[in-house]
């Protein structure tokens, strides 16, 4: 007859996604920069190139803000912000579950880096170099692959936020069911305790009542 082993089954470690979200960087920064180099290459400043008519168009800018053209004239500040949310994205993705969330760092920091590129290596210098953008789509600001990649990334990790959805967890987060289904059953317990007693009472009142009756004298 074999040893049976009195010690618990351990629970297999969550896989990491680490992998998956330096795979979707990867992509989004080649694709990037890939289009920027065709864009510096094949398009004139102040000469759109139409698409759809003149609502979208290849249109060469050279944009020293943020995303879309915002915060024009910080730069360097910009540049800074960026460099921060490389290294946050890189520590929080050791610990990194969700494949969603991976997904949707991995544009994040995709973006973040291609944008990066720009700033550190194109003129006018180290930190203050300006980003290419090449696409204008109606009255939005000229824009390139990296932007759309870091906004939509930012609301898929709102919205996985906002459903319970957590980072190192690949499973909806049951915190909030739990404690509604705690108050529930709390209620219904309260809710029952008070028919019993009640009940109880009712009983005890007739009980009495009959003993009255009886030792009523004739």
């Amino acid at each position: 007859m074999g040893d049976v082993s009195d010690e618990p089954e351990t629970a297999p470690k969550p896989k990491r996604r680490i992998k998956l979200l330096l795979i979707v960087a990867a992509v989004v920064l080649a694709v990037d920069v890939v289009t920027k180099v065709l864009a510096v290459r094949l398009l004139q400043p102040g000469k759109p190139v139409p698409i759809i008519g003149d609502t979208v168009t290849w249109t060469l800018v050279r944009n020293s803000g943020a995303a879309f053209s915002f915060a024009t004239g910080y730069t360097w500040v910009l540049t800074l912000i960026a460099m921060s949310v490389v290294v946050g994205i890189l520590l929080i993705g050791r610990r990194l579950v969700s494949t969603w969330w991976a997904l949707g760092l991995g544009m994040i920091l995709g973006g973040a880096l291609g944008n990066l590129v720009d700033r550190f290596f194109r003129g006018p210098g180290p930190l203050r170099g300006h980003v290419v953008d090449f696409l204008s789509v109606g009255w939005w600001p000229v824009f390139n692959v990296a932007d759309p990649a870091v906004v939509g990334g930012a609301i898929l990790l709102v919205a996985l936020s906002l459903f319970g959805f957590d980072y190192d967890s690949d499973e909806r987060s049951t915190r909030g069911a739990s404690d509604t289904d705690e108050r529930s059953t709390r209620g219904a317990s309260s809710t029952d305790e008070r028919s019993t007693r009640g009940a109880s009472d009712t009983e005890n009142a007739e009980n009495a009542d009959a003993q009255a009756s009886q030792t009523k004298p004739l």
